[in-house]
């Protein structure tokens, strides 16, 4: 008879050899891919010629703050925020990215991944903000704590995935929208997301009854199904299932960049290594177990003391929400702290379900009476534009103008100074933009205006192929001109 049985974490390590190995290919490949989309527009968006110059945010952060500002802004770009920088960052995370998939240095790598990723994500400022953006940090940093080969991790990243489903549905609930309570969220948001695909129209065209009954079964994965996490295989290997049709659903009808492809890999920790053993070639398993670390009493106790800080960290951002108290100043620091680095985050998309469409539409003229659109790349503009797939890829521009026409009352910094640069004939800004009508030089004036858009019903897509139609537009920016703000 045994007095001290195995650890617990121990077993979790010894199931999930093969879970962790592919994970971490999984992972790189996500890296990869964000690093790769940032390269293409970085220059255009936070450049020394870009819409919200990186460079110059440093510089006044660096005036305000001189003795904080690694702490105010954490990123590499303190040593150089030039173009060249910011590029040669962007290439540097591919290249860790590629050495985690080929099993080289993958700790070092992993550590890089995460710095340089958290260092754009910085830089990035309004176009680098969103949930996948601290989503991938935060499971990047587990990532370089699982290459220790402590099973606690693989709880924490069961953890996080419990966290991130059940916070999704407790959103929807909780923001008071009747979309979500009455299960119409559907109706609208085909048509009202940042970047529908192409099947997007017609799963908006499908019977109401049913978008009804989709909703319900959002709500039972996301709200019942977490607690399945923490069931035996059985009820794991169910919920598994069922967290990847609903991303997958997503993934055919929305460009969410990584953010689907993340949880599904997550989706990963529910399994054993005997429900993938056999779609793997003997003679890889062989050596990825050789390969396999085993956690020692070091790793196990720094693993069970950052499983600490993360639960603590999410008991305290609820009860921080009802009480106040001098004495819970401690928590809050912690919690800032792991907020800072996007370690233990908060999460709930979806939240308010958007009921109307409204797009902006940017326009150059040279007299200021005939006026030509720009183009954008992937978000809806002209009527009988197919929408595709571009995920992995987030358009960051687009997005940014999905978010701008949510609220029209107001225009952004960062929308201004597009228009100025515009007018300026930045290369790297108009590279982010589809077709231009100006090609040799730049307009003499530009202004905005904004239409409602709506799917068009499928007898009238038949008849004259069109997508979208859009309704009289009004001005949403006024004229502009260099050396003036308007006409």
């Amino acid at each position: 008879m045994k007095v001290f049985s195995k650890p617990t974490w121990d077993t979790y390590s010894e199931e999930s050899i093969l879970i962790c190995w592919l994970f971490l290919r999984g992972l790189a490949l996500i890296y990869f891919s964000a690093f790769a989309s940032m390269s293409v527009q970085i220059e255009g968006l936070v450049g020394e010629n870009g819409i919200l110059s990186f460079a110059s945010k440093l510089a006044l952060i660096e005036q305000f703050y001189p003795q904080q500002k690694y702490w105010q802004l954490p990123t590499v770009f303190w040593l150089n925020a030039s173009d060249l920088m910011l590029k040669s960052v962007c290439y540097a995370g591919m290249m860790a990215s590629v050495l985690v998939l080929f099993n080289i240095y993958t700790r070092a790598s992993l550590i890089i991944c995460y710095v340089l990723y958290l260092s754009i994500v910085e830089a990035g400022q309004d176009f680098t903000h969103f949930q996948w953006d601290v989503f991938l940090l935060e499971i990047g940093f587990l990532a370089i704590l699982l290459t220790w080969g402590s099973g606690i991790i693989i709880l924490l990243f069961r953890w996080l995935l419990a966290r991130f489903m059940f916070m999704g549905g407790v959103v929807k609930l909780a923001s008071g929208d009747p979309s979500w309570a009455n299960l119409t969220a559907l109706n609208f948001h085909y048509e009202t997301q940042p970047i529908p695909t192409a099947l997007a129209y017609y799963a908006h065209h499908l019977p109401a009854w049913f978008n009804k009954l989709c909703v319900g079964g959002v709500f039972f994965i996301e709200l019942l199904l977490p607690v399945f996490i923490f069931l035996p295989r059985r009820f794991r290997l169910f919920a598994c299932v069922a967290f990847v049709v609903l991303q997958s659903g997503i993934i055919l009808t929305g460009n969410y960049t990584f953010f689907n492809l993340l949880t599904i890999l997550l989706c990963l920790f529910l399994l054993q290594d005997k429900d993938i053993i056999k779609i793997i070639p003997n003679t890889l398993i062989t050596g990825i177990k050789k390969q396999n670390p085993v956690a020692g009493i070091t790793a196990n106790t720094c693993a069970s003391v950052w499983a600490s800080i993360v639960l603590l960290v999410c008991v305290s951002q609820i009860f921080l929400y009802h009480f106040k108290s001098p004495v819970l100043e401690p928590l809050k620091t912690l919690m800032r702290t792991t907020s800072r680095f996007s370690l233990v985050n908060n999460y709930g998309p979806f939240a308010v379900m958007t009921k109307t469409r409204h797009e902006i539409i940017v326009q150059g003229s040279n007299d200021a009476l005939n006026w030509s659109d720009y183009q954008f790349k992937y978000k809806p503009g002209q009527l009988n534009k197919e929408l595709g797939w571009n995920i992995p890829h987030q358009p960051r521009l687009d997005w940014q103008m999905w978010f701008e026409a949510l609220d029209l009352t107001r225009k952004s910094i960062w929308f201004d100074k597009l228009l100025i640069k515009l007018l300026e004939g930045s290369p790297q800004v108009s590279s982010l933009l589809g077709a231009t009508p100006f090609l040799d030089k730049p307009p003499r004036y530009i202004r905005a205006i904004v239409y409602r858009y709506a799917y068009t019903s499928q007898e009238q897509r038949n008849k004259n192929g069109q997508v979208w139609q859009r309704g009289n537009y009004r001005i949403y920016s006024s004229v502009k001109t260099l050396g003036k703000t308007s006409l």
